[in-house]
């Protein structure tokens, strides 16, 4: 279990590093939503389920639809100009 535990810490942090570094803004954002998933999956094998279900609703959820959204938008105006 704690092996799981450090290969999911890993790939959290990695995904938060692409986060930050990625130029692709959709591609960040799908990185955060790995990321928070992760985080959720790392909650729920911690025995905090309520945690890891409002890290994944809340998170997972709705905050990456909002960034989704805005990023499609936000694209749709830069290729009209």
């Amino acid at each position: 279990m704690e092996a799981l535990q450090i290969l999911l810490m890993i790939l959290a942090l990695l995904s938060a590093v692409l986060t930050v570094e990625l130029e692709n803004t959709l591609y960040a954002v799908l990185s955060f939503c790995g990321m928070c998933v992760i985080i959720g999956v790392i909650f729920w094998i911690l025995n905090a389920p309520y945690v890891a279900v409002f890290q994944l609703l809340v998170y997972a959820g709705a905050i990456v639809s909002i960034f989704l959204a805005t990023v499609m938008l936000t694209l749709r105006k830069e290729r009209l100009r």
